[in-house]
């Protein structure tokens, strides 16, 4: 967190007044810059908007209002206070139209002004506060994954904090639910991010091989080897190193591993000589890592070495929030790939991606899109299209929820408050997807956050 005083810009163009305003800030926390005109001041706030500013309505080359508006329109992140004289008071209430944070008229005690600024500077402090935090929240796209569920939201929190570090990465998840998507974005946030980042998926390797891919070999080390080759660890110096289903790697080679860790250094295959490497280690396993070490089929040492900032990536099923948005980036990305029309999905097929649970998680996702992109073409995707199994799929979102403004008979005559259909219509939804309220929200078009909210105020009614 920065620790720099706040900034105070004064436009005033009587030098006399300015002087006093900046003797009555002497002795509080900002910088304070007094600037004569208009077109200076407009300079100093495009260069480097302050924190607040006090503005005199009336300069010798522009109207304040000018310079007023032009920070309403801009969007310019500063909390204005208007100075005014007595006779142009009802100027100033117009001004707090176009977001003046206050006025204060002249003449003004350093008591009225000290603490008017003290007030516009919190209430910036705070604004930009609840910015970042949205910014932080709502963040759909991040460095190769696409989602904006809350649970997504917590991964991208982690990676923010965790990529300048070199400690090592544990990340955990179902497959399909994009771990070396995962791996790939704290190596782009970090400070390796120019460096190599190197994978390897010791699940796909021959374990008579795995060593050597790791480490490298010497000419001669083995049948086959007929000239000295680097390991993924020297490939991956000064980068990182990804280690993909780590749990497939055998016992006599995680005790290299472990060594390699501790020290940063290793001998290849068939050589003595050690090498020493700046790596950054993140691995991966489908399976349940401490079950692993309970039943002896992981180092419980190793498993500590690695384990130190563990991430869990969700299951699709427990991000149906985000498969919407999956699915409508995938049908538009292999559509292009493709050279077709596909533009949207029938609502029926949206509802069976909602209902349906994702075993697969994403990888199957994909593979359903791209299996309707390249054996169709038209512009919507209809239930005909989909590839097994979801082409058998009876789950009840086949028949999705009938809109809430239908949840009321039909045939009732009676006109109902506002609060009460809305209410029905909530529950009907939840109940529809049994319990689940990120489903029914995403059915009923608003957020869970609402759901939850109003489920709330509900029961402290006795509702």
């Amino acid at each position: 967190m920065s620790t720099s005083k706040p900034r105070v810009l004064i436009i005033e163009d009587s030098p006399a007044l300015a002087e006093v305003y900046r003797s009555y800030l002497r002795g509080e926390p900002y910088q304070v810059k007094h600037v004569g005109d208009g077109k200076s001041g407009m300079a100093e706030i495009e260069r480097d908007p302050p924190e607040a500013l006090l503005l005199d309505l009336k300069l010798p080359d522009m109207d304040g209002m000018d310079i007023l508006k032009h920070i309403h329109d801009r969007q310019i992140p500063t909390s204005v206070v208007i100075i005014t004289g007595h006779a142009l008071v009802d100027v100033a209430i117009d001004a707090m139209r176009y977001g003046a944070f206050d006025f204060i008229e002249k003449p003004f005690s350093a008591k009225r002004v000290k603490v008017t600024l003290r007030n516009a500077v919190d209430r910036q402090n705070l604004n930009t506060l609840v910015e970042q935090i949205r910014d932080d929240f709502q963040r759909d796209h991040y460095h190769g994954f696409i989602g904006s569920s809350l649970a997504m939201q917590a991964v991208y929190r982690i990676i923010d904090s965790a990529a300048p570090s070199k400690a090592t990465v544990f990340i955990t998840g179902e497959s399909g639910t994009g771990k070396e998507v995962c791996a790939e974005a704290i190596h782009r946030q970090s400070n390796r991010r120019d460096k190599p980042f190197i994978p390897l998926n010791c699940g796909a390797i021959p374990r008579d091989l795995m060593e050597s891919e790791i480490f490298g070999h010497v000419r001669g080390a083995f049948t086959g080897a007929t000239r000295d080759r680097e390991g993924a660890a020297e490939m991956a110096d000064g980068g990182t190193l990804f280690l993909d289903e780590i749990g497939e790697m055998d016992l006599e080679l995680q005790t290299k591993l472990l060594r390699f860790v501790q020290t940063g250094s290793f001998a290849r295959v068939g050589a003595t000589q050690l090498v020493k490497v700046d790596v950054r280690f993140i691995c991966a396993t489908n399976r349940d890592p401490q079950k692993e070490v309970d039943e002896g089929r992981f180092r419980e040492d190793l498993f500590y070495r690695l384990h130190v900032i563990p991430i869990h990536l969700p299951a699709l099923r427990d991000r149906v929030e985000d498969i919407l948005l999956l699915a409508n980036h995938f049908l538009r990305k292999f559509a292009v790939e493709e050279h077709k029309a596909f533009r949207e999905f029938a609502p029926e097929v949206e509802a069976v991606f909602l209902e349906y649970d994702w075993p697969g998680n994403i990888r199957q996702l994909q593979n359903v899109l791209r299996n309707v992109v390249v054996l169709y073409d038209a512009e919507q995707v209809t239930l005909g299209m989909l590839p097994p199994p979801l082409n058998r799929f009876t789950g009840r979102a086949a028949s999705p929820v009938a809109p809430a403004s239908r949840v009321i008979e039909t045939d009732t005559q009676e006109i109902r408050p506002l609060h009460v259909i809305e209410k029905e219509a909530i529950e009907r939804a939840i109940a529809f997807c049994e319990g689940n309220i990120p489903r029914a929200a995403v059915l009923l078009e608003v957020s869970p956050s609402t759901i939850y909210r109003k489920r709330q105020s509900w029961q402290s009614e006795g509702a």
